[in-house]
């Protein structure tokens, strides 16, 4: 399995961070997509994809983050992209979140769009965070229809309208543990889907699958939110595994 999503570099794997990399192996777990939160999180992100092969960076600057300094801290990002060409895979997670703090709506709906257009730049996929912000992300990225943009729209939890159109516009959809949330409605979502559009993550230390739920989530209970959607979408686990696995390869290139 792929972990297309998992922030395993906050201190809240300090200290077990080895033996937790170790649980993920046993669970099957063959690679972790490390994406950043903003200039504070750079350090140890890069820390971990250095020291282990099999966790991926990413960079780009999380919309929660973008404040009243969120021109320093884009501009500390991108430059960061640019003098390590080829060291990340994707930009993200970017995106915009309303759920907390409407005040910087404006210069979310920026920071996201050059964050793609750097993207677009460098021909990278994108990570999307986006939590009450359907419409106002569909906008920005209708801008960007058939310019060759392309990334997961990380913790999907839309309508199976939203679905389809993050799809259409090239996007495949993360699920991740609210999967397994009994009334998270994200399941009769994800029944609909085919299962091409789909890859697999955690969001570690978040939104742990049950029945893990309420715990620290990590890599290894990827394995609790594969088997939840391989029974709903009707199909040996192995086969999900299989397919999700090509999808990451196919967003991540490798």
């Amino acid at each position: 399995m792929i972990d297309t999503h998992s922030h395993i570099y906050l201190k809240d794997f300090a200290e077990d961070r080895a033996e937790m990399l170790q649980r993920a192996r046993e669970a099957g777990v063959e690679k972790v997509y490390l994406p950043n939160i903003d200039a504070s999180s750079m350090a140890s992100l890069k820390a971990l994809a250095d020291a282990e092969t099999n966790c991926i960076p990413m960079m780009g600057l999380h919309p929660g983050s973008v404040k009243e300094n969120w021109e320093k801290e884009l501009e500390t990002i991108l430059s960061d992209i640019d003098q390590n060409p080829g060291y990340y895979k994707a930009i993200g997670e970017i995106g915009m979140d309303l759920y907390w703090d409407k005040t910087f709506v404006k210069e979310q709906e920026i920071a996201f769009a050059r964050q793609i257009e750097k993207a677009l730049e460098l021909q990278l996929p994108i990570v999307i965070h986006c939590r009450e912000a359907f419409n106002e992300i569909f906008a920005v990225l209708e801008d960007y229809r058939g310019k060759g943009l392309y990334g997961i729209f990380h913790c999907f939890t839309g309508t199976a309208e939203q679905a389809q159109h993050a799809i259409d516009l090239g996007l495949k959809l993360g699920i991740g543990g609210i999967v397994t949330f009994k009334n998270a409605g994200l399941d009769k979502v994800v029944e609909q889907l085919n299962p091409r559009h789909i890859v697999l993550e955690t969001d570690a230390p978040y939104l742990a699958p049950d029945p893990k739920r309420g715990k620290r989530n990590e890599p290894a209970f990827l394995a609790y939110t594969a088997q939840k959607v391989a029974d709903l979408l009707l199909m040996p686990l192995k086969e999900l595994e299989e397919i999700t696995n090509q999808n990451a390869k196919e967003v991540f290139g490798s």
